[in-house]
């Protein structure tokens, strides 16, 4: 196990959140943050890049420090062979009904947990939050002297009940567990314990802060993308969940209308992820040799500013997830304006507000219409980014989130 020391939100204030956010919610969560001054808070996961719960925490950890909270952030270690079982574990939790849990990787899961508790001690720690399903045994290996709370950040609604069966024995242990939707509650879980949370965004991040005209267009021409032409993202991990295939049949159908889109599949190769190299060389086959649609990763130097200046040129967004324990990339779109067309599943059906601030679909052949429709009629489509952004400022900032946080640390 290891510290996180560097943070890419290095230095934030809650003051800077003022403009955002108004002068009454910026007092509100000084107040809620006045008992908690120079308490230690742990939040312990296993990547520190890649993916939502990273990003999340890489802004979050900065602003509970600001607010007097002695916030660290650690990070379990493992061999490929522990985070290939992990994954299977995410899939199964997903809804793959297929995956069978052997002894060998209940052994394995066990002994890499042990064996990160045994390098590091939790128990001088105030508050314990370990993320996702990972660490979620570390509970098992510390003398419990305080709060220990587990999060879950993927689509529970329909778990291979296998999996769920062998987990539960660590989360019911738990002080608190944390629920983006209420779908996602285990009906065998103490309800007395769960917490419903949505995660957020961080407005001032490099992925969500505003861009110049001038550096979107450089960013585009950098990577050979068209910024006269129609642009339809998706940004999401290279992973079976995320619907890559059907974005891909998306736009080849509005290609038959428009033939000058393109599309741009933005993704991140996590640490914690193994099985994303597959999909990785599946999409690319997929593709074949239509150089209107462009890969684009942090393998070709597409980071968090470039992510943005992506979502910012797009005239659409897609998030065809097939499971989506929320989609921080649609919120990502929507606090820039940009009207979303997301199959209508777990996290997102929670932000799409069908209609005002996107349109939720159920297939490719609805994904395709609302697209078209967009594509077509444009000042529809700014207005429900105007709207969008507007929902999102209101729910599923960074600032909210922290609120929450402080809102169930003083619970205790």
């Amino acid at each position: 196990m290891y510290e996180v020391t560097k943070f890419g939100g290095e230095g934030k204030r809650l003051e800077d959140y003022r403009e955002i956010i108004g002068d009454e919610a910026l007092e509100t969560i000084k107040e809620k943050a006045e008992n908690l001054k120079g308490k230690s808070f742990i939040h312990v996961n296993s990547t520190s890049f890649g993916g939502g719960v990273a990003e999340i925490l890489h802004n979050l950890v900065p602003l509970m420090k600001d607010v007097g909270i002695d916030a660290r952030w650690f990070v379990i270690e493992g061999t490929n062979e522990f985070f290939n079982v992990t994954k299977s574990f995410h899939n199964a939790l997903q809804g793959n009904k297929e995956l069978r849990l052997t002894e060998e990787m209940k052994k394995l899961y066990l002994e890499t947990n042990k064996k990160n508790a045994e390098d590091f001690d939790l128990t001088p720690f105030d508050y314990i939050l370990i993320h996702d399903p990972q660490p979620a045994p570390l509970i098992e290996f510390y003398e419990k002297r305080q709060p220990w709370i587990w999060r879950c950040h993927i689509d529970l609604s329909d778990p291979n009940m296998e999996f769920w069966k062998f987990l539960r024995q660590f989360v019911e242990k738990y002080d608190r567990y944390i629920f983006h939707m209420e779908e996602y509650v285990q009906e065998d879980l103490d309800r007395e314990k769960v917490v419903i949370m949505p995660p957020s965004i961080d407005p001032l991040s490099e992925k969500n802060m505003e861009l110049s005209e001038s550096e979107i267009l450089r960013t585009l021409e950098r990577f050979d993308v068209d910024p006269d032409r129609p642009i339809i993202t998706q940004v999401a991990r290279f992973d079976p969940w995320k619907g890559v295939f059907d974005v891909i049949d998306v736009y080849r159908k509005v290609k038959e209308k428009i033939p000058e889109v393109q599309l741009l599949l933005v993704g991140v190769m996590a640490h914690d992820d193994p099985e994303g190299w597959i999909y990785f060389e599946k999409t690319l086959r997929k593709i074949g040799e239509d150089y209107d649609v462009k890969v684009l990763t942090n393998l070709t130097g597409v980071h968090a500013r470039e992510v943005n200046a992506f979502q910012r040129a797009s005239d659409v967004i897609l998030q065809m997830s097939i499971r989506e324990g929320f989609g921080l990339t649609v919120t990502e779109a929507m606090w820039k304006e940009k009207p979303v067309v997301g199959r209508a599943v777990g996290g997102i059906k929670l932000q799409i507000v069908d209609g005002k601030t996107g349109f939720l679909v159920k297939d490719v052949n609805e994904a395709v219409e609302k697209t078209l429709y967009l594509l077509e009629h444009k000042d529809i489509a700014q207005e429900m980014g105007k709207n969008a952004k507007e929902r999102v400022k209101e729910n599923f900032i960074i600032t909210k989130h922290l609120e929450r946080y402080l809102d169930l640390l003083n619970s205790f």
